[in-house]
């Protein structure tokens, strides 16, 4: 990891950011409503949601979170408890605890998050000096 002898260039960092990992397309949506129960079954679905957000954005692995830190020449983010990071623009609106977040779409096919969900663990963070909304997340597993 470099240590900025200068004034670290936030636009230029920012940039980076959007043009470089955040390639995917993420949705965040919200629960709205109370799960429905399937009395053949017995079985609780899937609560009904609304979409919040939709644009790019990228789901990065607490080793992911790591590399981006090199590419942008120093630390952003703190270590992170959740192996799982939500890395949206600042025009994105602040995720809240609970919010579900699904890659619509990849850049690489590859990376094999799209299809898969996540739930926002907290709300989104908040900075002072921001370059990117954070948000930590936790893989929702579908039986």
């Amino acid at each position: 990891m470099s240590t900025p002898t200068g004034p670290v260039d936030l636009e230029a960092v920012q940039h980076t950011l959007e043009t470089t990992v955040m390639v995917d397309e993420v949705r965040i949506s919200r629960p709205t409503g109370t799960p429905p129960l399937d009395v053949a079954t017995g079985l609780v679905g899937p609560a009904p949601t609304t979409t919040v957000w939709q644009g790019a954005g990228a789901v990065l692995s607490a080793h992911g979170l790591a590399a981006v830190e090199h590419l942008v020449g120093g630390r952003w983010l703190e270590d992170t408890a959740s192996w799982y990071g939500l890395v949206t623009p600042l025009s994105a609106p602040l995720p809240q605890r609970g919010d579900l977040v699904t890659v619509v779409a990849a850049k690489s096919p590859a990376g094999g998050t799209v299809g898969r969900t996540w739930q926002a663990l907290d709300p989104g963070e908040a900075s002072t000096v921001a370059v990117a909304r954070i948000t930590r997340l936790d893989e929702v597993v579908t039986a």
